[in-house]
């Protein structure tokens, strides 16, 4: 008997999409089955091109067939992504903005910026469109990491004669950051309406095109800056950067719960713990817990959230980030591999969020 395309989806239709718990054709992830004798293809299209699961899903695919069809036919699965998003307010604000992603921490010196940059990169690597926020008007640090702190913005006219910005991009990430617009040697001496108001020109007034993912690196504490960022835009969700030692984990939590904040409610990804261990190059089986062991992981069991990573404290991290070239494009580090594995899981919570929880919009707070 002759293979159909309602046996393929009918086989398929087995496979569950591990995240979201429901079954392939269900979520209407398969298009294009074509069958030619005991040739079959298809398409699965997943949430993100930085899916952890994805060799998962195929291997599930391949199994259904010769298990529900026909053992001996030749499987070609083709995966493609069509990245979700969870908008709520009709692209009002940087409208080709799939999701928005905040990266806070409580305190200053966690490596919040390396986190966003290689998260970023990360991300870009697999195939996503990304742009990224350097939120910290008062210390901004991405130019440095990407190695454009000489780099100027050009403007272009958009409708209605309107002047955009046009951000600085690098290594497949479009960027923007007060860095690029004031003296690398010179100190932004404002009030905190000045900073806000420059987050705002950051989001209306760029033209960022379409994108993924927009990540914005915010300053640490809880500020202006962040009731202007929830204010303006939809949030999707919320990654909280901390180090394991117990002042770090602290402001960290103060970082976590200020986002579940009734009038605020953004929803938390996970917790990213940097500087979690010390790996020496000539050693790098060995762990040592210079700042304290499972700080991350007991913040993140505690208000229920994933653990996305625990990044060591490497040299090489912080010579690439100084030189310009983040240590996630370096395939021969270990670092490498984690931050690239840190993509994957936020990647992974953005998707899943998008298909449990309402979508978002901008906060609006009473004063």
């Amino acid at each position: 008997m002759a293979i159909t395309k309602e046996d393929i989806l009918k086989a398929l239709s087995y496979v569950e999409e591990p995240d979201l718990g429901k079954d392939l054709v269900t979520l209407n992830m398969v298009e294009d089955v074509q069958v030619n004798g005991k040739e079959i293809s298809f398409t699965v299209i997943l949430t993100t091109p930085a899916c952890p699961l994805k060799d998962l899903i195929r291997n599930a695919c391949v199994n259904a067939i010769h298990m529900m069809v026909d053992k001996e036919a030749v499987v070609t699965v083709n995966m493609t992504s069509h990245v979700t998003s969870g908008r709520a307010d009709n692209g009002a604000t940087v409208s080709g903005a799939k999701n928005i992603i905040a990266v806070a921490s409580g305190k200053g010196g966690v490596g919040k910026s390396t986190v966003t940059t290689n998260l970023a990169i990360g991300l870009a690597l697999s195939g996503a469109k990304v742009g990224l926020i350097d939120a910290d008007i008062y210390g901004p640090s991405v130019p440095t990491m990407f190695g454009t702190e000489d780099e100027r913005p050009r403007m272009v006219q958009g409708d209605h004669g309107k002047n955009y910005i046009v951000p600085v991009e690098k290594y497949g990430v479009k960027m923007m950051s007060i860095g690029f617009l004031t003296p690398a040697d010179g100190a932004v001496v404002w009030r905190g309406p000045m900073a806000s108001s420059a987050l705002r020109q950051f989001i209306s007034d760029v033209d960022w095109g379409d994108l993924d993912y927009l990540l914005i690196d915010l300053p640490p504490g809880t500020s202006d800056i962040h009731l202007t960022m929830v204010q303006a835009l939809p949030v999707t969700g919320a990654v909280i950067v901390t180090t394991p030692q117990k002042v770090a984990l602290a402001d960290a939590m103060k970082g976590l719960q200020m986002f579940r904040q009734p009038q605020i409610n953004v929803p938390v990804l996970g917790v990213v713990e940097n500087m979690a261990y010390f790996t020496p190059a000539e050693l790098p089986e060995n762990k040592y817990y210079i700042f304290g062991e499972g700080g991350g992981k007991s913040l993140a069991d505690r208000f229920s959230v994933p653990l996305l990573g625990q990044i060591p404290l490497v040299q090489g991290i912080r010579e690439s980030g100084d030189a310009g070239t983040p240590v996630v494009m370096q395939n021969d580090s270990p670092a490498s591999g984690v931050f690239k594995e840190l993509a994957q899981s936020v990647a992974q919570q953005v998707s899943v969020r998008n298909a449990t929880l309402e979508k978002t919009k901008p906060v609006e707070i009473k004063s």
